[in-house]
């Protein structure tokens, strides 16, 4: 990997590490996912302007009105979606490509990530990225993220990074028995943060935590 993706000073190894025990206070524990964490670098997901904040525990402009999330949320909702399943998935949908981050992450403990993104231009920075870093396992699509994306379906899990106001039945349906969702939920700056597992008679639902995350919007750009 080139120095730049590897970091350096405040994007070192030494500075994720300091990162990575962070998250571990603040209750995950997953080792994958932890590993996960600390081999993505985060710092070439943000403006460069930002790099020397990227492995802050904070969420951080990516313009657009949108953001990557802070690295405690995506790790936590990472654990929360792998639970007891035994890795690797098959097939995982996100919902808001974003930065790429999130997605990025969720290429370590799946075959493959499908990632929808409504803003155009996030797309393709994102896709440049992947290509950037060799993450061949992440297909991307400029489309309204609460339709899912059908063709691919049913997904092992679903991770929804933008808050809808209701549980969105169309990406509920693309979800095989025994398959797990996290999504925020909800109007305004705070939402719940959800589990949904879908079982052979209909879908167990927990409430988790208080999140804040942007709306889920249907138009593209």
């Amino acid at each position: 990997m080139k120095d730049y993706y590897r970091g350096i000073g405040m994007t070192s190894d030494r500075t994720r590490d300091r990162l990575i025990k962070r998250i571990k206070e603040q209750g995950v524990q997953n080792t994958v996912v932890l590993d996960a964490i600390r081999g993505i670098p985060r710092h070439i997901f943000v403006d460069e302007a930002l790099a020397s904040r990227a492995y802050e525990d904070t969420a951080l402009p990516i313009g657009y009105s949108q953001t990557i999330s802070q690295p405690y949320i995506v790790a936590r909702m990472t654990e929360l979606l792998i639970g007891n399943s035994k890795l690797p998935f098959k097939k995982v949908l996100e919902i808001g490509t974003g930065s790429g981050y999130q997605a990025a992450i969720l290429s370590q403990i799946t075959t493959w990530v499908y990632s929808i993104e409504r803003i155009n231009v996030l797309q393709q920075q994102a896709k440049q990225k992947f290509k950037a870093l060799g993450i061949k396992n992440i297909v991307t699509q400029h489309s309204d993220g609460s339709l899912g994306w059908e063709y691919k379906s049913p997904f092992d899990a679903i991770m929804v990074t933008a808050a809808p106001n209701a549980l969105p039945k169309m990406l509920l349906d693309q979800l095989k028995v025994g398959g797990r969702m996290v999504i925020p939920v909800g109007l305004g700056g705070s939402q719940a943060l959800m589990l949904i597992v879908k079982t052979s008679t209909g879908f167990e639902k927990q409430v988790l935590d208080r999140v804040s995350f942007v709306p889920l919007l249907e138009d593209c750009m």
